[in-house]
C-alpha cells in the first residue's frame, strides 16, 4: 500500500511537473524572440541632483526616435472604440522629450523621456505577468497604454501628484492600436522626479499596481514586489571583503579586492540584473554634483550593457539576440540629457533640454543617427 501511494505520488508529480514545464516552454516561445532586457537605475548626488538612468535591450531595430514636444501638445485621452465613449485631447502642461518605437504605426508609444518639471518616465518591459485594467462604461478616466508616456510627463511634474491621480484612470489596451510592431506593449514603468521621489506602476491581474522605488533599480520580469523579496538572499554580500585568515597557524591573505561580492550574479537575466544594479549603486560611494552624478551612472549601467552575441534565444528555426540598443542619462535637476547608441557607446552626446524647451518647436530624430560622438549636441539640433 505505501509503495502504491508513493507511485501515485509520484505519477501526479510527474504529471503536473510535466505540465508546468509545458507551460513553460509555451511562455519562453511565445516571448523567446521578443526579449527585452532593460535596466533602470536612479541616483541622487550630495547637492540634490537627481539623475535617472537605463539601458534599451531589444534583439530588432525598433527605430527608435527622439522627439521633442512642447507645452500645448495634444495628449489623447480614450477608451476602446467599442465602447464608444468620448475621447479628448488636452493640450500637455508640460514640454517633454521622449523616445518611442517608430516601428508602431500611429501615435509615438513614449517608452522614455523627461519633461520640463523634472520627471522622468522608464517603461520595461514585463511579459507573462501584464494585465491592463479593463474600461467599463461608467469609467471617466481613462488611457491606452500606448498613450500612457505622453499623459504622465505631458500632465504631471511630480510623483506625488501621480500617486494621487494616477489609480483615477482605467490604463487599457487593443491590439489592433499596435500595427508593425513585434510584440504587445508589456509594459510596467518606473516614474521619478527631481526631489528623487520614485514609483514603480505596473498592470498585474488586471489592476494597477503603484510601488515606492525602494531600490531605486527596475529591470524586467518578475513583478517588482518578487524582485524586492529577492534581493534579500543576497544579504551577505558586502564592498568589504575579509583581507586575511588564519588558518593551521598560516596567515591566508587575499589575492585581489572585490571578494565580498562573491555570489553576486553576472548573467543577464532580470533578476540577476536587479541585484546586480541595486547592489553596486547602493555601495558606490555618492556622487557629489551633476557631473560626478552623470559618470557613476554611465558606469553602473556598463555593468548591465549586453554586448551583441552574448544573450540569445532560440524560437524554433529563429535565433536572436537581446543587445543593448542605447542608453540615456537624465538629469532631472538641470534639465540635460546624455545618450549613447550601440555603435557609440562610450561617447555619449548632450542636450541641454531647456533650450530644446524653450524653442517650443516638435521634432524628431533618429537614435541611430544623431551625430555621435559629440560633446554638446544642442545647437545642432536647434538648427
Amino acid at each position: 500500500m505505501g509503495i502504491g501511494l508513493i507511485t501515485i505520488k509520484a505519477l501526479i508529480i510527474g504529471h503536473l511537473m510535466k505540465k508546468f514545464l509545458s507551460s513553460i516552454v509555451a511562455i519562453s516561445i511565445t516571448f523567446s524572440p521578443l526579449a527585452n532586457a532593460c535596466t533602470a537605475i536612479n541616483l541622487k548626488a550630495k547637492d540634490g541632483t537627481v539623475i535617472a538612468g537605463r539601458t534599451m535591450e531589444w534583439p530588432v531595430d525598433m527605430k527608435w526616435t527622439l522627439m521633442s514636444q512642447p507645452q500645448g501638445s495634444p495628449v489623447l485621452i480614450s477608451a476602446p472604440d467599442f465602447l464608444n465613449l468620448p475621447s479628448k485631447t488636452l493640450p500637455s502642461k508640460y514640454a517633454f522629450v521622449g523616445i518611442y518605437p517608430a516601428v508602431i504605426i500611429g501615435s509615438p508609444a513614449i517608452l522614455e523621456g523627461q519633461n520640463e518639471a523634472g520627471l522622468g518616465l522608464s517603461g520595461n518591459f514585463l511579459p507573462g505577468f501584464t494585465e491592463f485594467q479593463k474600461v467599463s462604461p461608467q469609467d471617466d478616466e481613462y488611457v491606452s497604454i500606448i498613450n500612457f508616456g505622453s499623459l504622465v510627463l505631458g500632465m504631471f511634474g511630480t510623483v506625488r501628484e501621480l500617486r494621487t491621480a494616477l489609480p483615477n484612470y482605467k490604463v487599457w489596451y487593443n491590439p489592433s492600436e499596435v500595427k508593425g510592431s513585434p510584440t504587445a506593449p508589456l509594459l510596467h514603468f518606473v516614474l521619478t522626479d527631481r526631489s528623487g521621489d520614485s514609483i514603480i506602476v505596473e498592470f498585474v491581474k488586471g489592476q494597477m499596481v503603484i510601488h515606492d522605488n525602494v531600490t531605486n533599480v527596475l529591470t524586467n520580469a518578475p513583478t517588482y514586489d518578487w524582485h524586492i523579496n529577492n534581493v534579500r538572499n543576497y544579504l551577505s554580500l558586502t564592498d568589504t571583503a575579509t583581507t586575511s585568515l588564519v588558518v593551521n597557524g598560516t596567515n591566508v591573505t587575499e589575492i585581489g579586492q572585490g571578494g565580498g561580492l562573491i555570489g553576486l550574479s553576472a548573467d543577464y537575466t532580470p533578476p540577476s540584473r536587479f541585484v546586480r544594479a541595486a547592489y553596486l549603486s547602493y555601495f558606490a560611494y555618492q556622487p557629489n554634483e551633476s557631473g560626478d552624478a552623470l559618470q557613476l551612472m554611465a558606469h553602473l549601467l556598463n555593468n548591465v550593457d549586453i554586448p551583441k552575441g552574448v544573450s540569445r534565444t532560440t524560437a524554433g528555426k529563429e535565433i536572436v539576440s537581446d543587445y543593448t540598443q542605447w542608453v540615456n542619462l537624465k538629469d532631472l535637476k538641470n534639465n540635460r540629457m546624455k545618450i549613447a547608441n550601440y555603435s557609440s557607446r562610450t561617447n555619449y552626446i548632450e542636450i541641454d533640454l531647456n533650450q530644446v524647451f524653450k524653442s517650443g518647436r516638435s521634432m524628431a530624430w533618429a537614435v541611430d543617427q544623431l551625430p555621435y560622438p559629440n560633446n554638446d549636441l544642442t545647437s545642432q539640433l536647434l538648427k
